[in-house]
């Protein structure tokens, strides 16, 4: 192949040529006949891919403005404050940074205080992981001072809740009974939960409240660490969202799945009917990852189609990671027309108990 017959007569393309020409000519230095010098493949490929040589550029036009005209997004008004020995738990809260976290977890606080100073609605959703952390001394005490006017739960939460008030004993080790294929068939869970969802169905009430009430009526031995009780006695809802299949008790031969669905779908409109009232109020999503973030997007829509005013309140999101659901379906999407919406990350055994106490040391 010769230079000729290749390319168009451009200095940039016979440069390109000669590189290429030397490729067949194993990698050697060839003459340009035209240029009259000598040019290596590589350093003609580079002269025709980068035809400009780039110099660093000039800096000494550049604006500047003086620091004290800038906004800046902290400031040492912001700082924490130190504790001192015997100070109490409401100035251990003031004395965390009003920065990220700090600053939204404060506002947390302040907006579960005015939303129960004015009346208004606190909805507390909830995974079961938050019972098998142990907190249900902590949600029954908020339930009782009437900070928590209702509670939301996702399927699982009836079995820890049962088990508690049961047995003061729960959260069975998956790995060791996966295996032998006896994960999930402890009888006495399988009996009672069914046989409640079963009185669910023929009295026509609610999933939360059958099973709330079945801990009652067969008194159970520690019911009063139940938050299924509770809401059965402070005559405060509790509705429980069930997806089909991802619980232990729909394994189980007296399951009936008719009822459940029953059950829950009569628990879905008795949340919708609470969300109805959230204006000016706070709902708080506790560890559930996937379901109540879905069940409360559709509790929103709900509401709002029949005309009820949704648009200034605050939704709460807490996990110990970040969730793409619950940032959407909690935080984002329900306060898009007003409103304030946070994302607190941390270990429910920490972060609840702190905002708990700090609730009620506001309102002392």
């Amino acid at each position: 192949m010769k230079n000729g017959n290749f390319c168009s007569s451009s200095r940039k393309a016979k440069i390109l040529t000669t590189g290429i020409h030397g490729v067949f000519r194993g990698l050697k230095f060839e003459p340009d006949a035209e240029i009259g010098q000598k040019v290596p493949f590589c350093k003609g490929l580079l002269k025709a891919a980068m035809p400009h040589k780039f110099k660093p550029i000039d800096l000494s036009r550049l604006k500047t403005y003086p620091v004290s005209k800038r906004k800046s997004k902290v400031s040492t008004a912001d700082f924490a404050k130190t504790s001192s020995k015997g100070c109490s738990f409401s100035d251990f809260i003031d004395s965390l940074p009003d920065i990220l976290a700090g600053k939204d977890l404060k506002a947390v606080i302040s907006s579960i205080v005015t939303a129960f100073q004015n009346k208004k609605t606190v909805l507390f959703g909830m995974g079961a992981h938050v019972i098998k952390v142990g907190l249900n001394p902590v949600v029954i005490d908020l339930m009782k001072r009437k900070i928590i006017t209702a509670v939301a739960m996702n399927g699982a939460g009836i079995i820890h809740d049962l088990e508690v008030a049961m047995t003061g004993r729960t959260s069975e080790d998956v790995a060791a009974s996966i295996g032998n294929g006896s994960f999930g068939m402890s009888h006495e869970t399988g009996i009672f939960l069914s046989d409640a969802i079963k009185k669910a169905g023929r009295e026509s009430i609610g999933m939360g409240e059958a099973v709330g009430q079945s801990i009652i009526d067969q008194n159970l031995p520690i019911k009063d660490k139940s938050i299924l009780a509770a809401g059965v006695n402070l005559d405060i809802p509790v509705t429980i969202h069930v997806a089909m299949g991802t619980d232990i008790i729909h394994m189980h031969p007296g399951f009936d799945p008719k009822e459940a669905g029953g059950a829950t779908h009569r628990d879905f409109r008795t949340l919708a009917s609470v969300t109805s009232t959230l204006e000016g109020g706070v709902y708080l999503n506790v560890g559930s990852a996937v379901i109540l973030p879905e069940v409360f997007l559709k509790a929103i829509t709900i509401v709002r189609n029949l005309g009820h005013t949704l648009e200034n309140f605050t939704t709460v999101n807490m996990d110990f990671i970040k969730h793409y659901r619950p940032m959407t379906n909690v935080v984002n999407r329900p306060t898009s027309k007003g409103g304030q919406g946070f994302n607190l990350v941390g270990h429910h055994e920490i972060m609840l108990p702190l905002i708990a106490a700090g609730i009620i040391e506001k309102l002392k």
